[in-house]
């Protein structure tokens, strides 16, 4: 059975205006496959990543210690040592942290790792799309990108310009 200690794995540090944390990604350290497992950890004042949802794969979190608000469809609720959040695949499960107290707010973050998904961020209308390796995954992705909604075009779009040129 692998397992791993948190303090034997290294932060990463993450920041880009309000979105600033450190994070272990303690399912990578203990060679999980289908599950992705991480100890966040947001300073006062900061937020986790942007505010979106999966396609492909449910999250949730189980808050540690501190004080934050949680935002979902439903708007924004306080979270506090003790609640666990559950992120359905859909546009149901659109969420962001973001730490109001005066602690660190720490918590762990699980997910499903399946491969490909497509992130949907709501606020900004982009998309994420990953294949190879899901997100927060370790292997190298095939394609991976992230693409306004309004860019969207047609499928055939640029079949008759290509055909016209045979």
């Amino acid at each position: 059975m692998p397992r791993v200690n948190e303090s034997d794995v290294e932060w990463s540090e993450k920041e880009h205006g309000e979105t600033t944390f450190r994070r272990k990604q303690l399912g990578v350290a203990a060679d999980a496959e289908r599950l992705g497992a991480s100890l966040y950890e947001l300073p006062p004042g900061a937020a986790s990543w942007p505010y979106h949802y999966h396609t492909g794969n449910e999250e949730a979190v189980y808050v540690l210690s501190g004080t934050g608000v949680l935002r979902t469809p439903e708007g924004e609720s306080p979270v506090e040592p003790g609640d666990f959040a559950v992120f359905p695949d859909d546009e149901s499960g659109a969420h962001r942290l973001r730490n109001d107290g005066e602690e660190p707010l720490r918590y762990l973050a699980v997910s499903t790792m399946r491969d490909p998904d497509v992130t949907v961020y709501p606020d900004s209308e982009k998309v994420g799309v990953f294949a190879g390796s899901p997100p927060g995954g370790r292997e190298e992705r095939t394609v991976s990108g992230y693409f306004r909604r309004e860019d969207a075009v047609d499928y055939w779009l640029g079949e008759e310009e290509s055909e016209r040129d045979e």
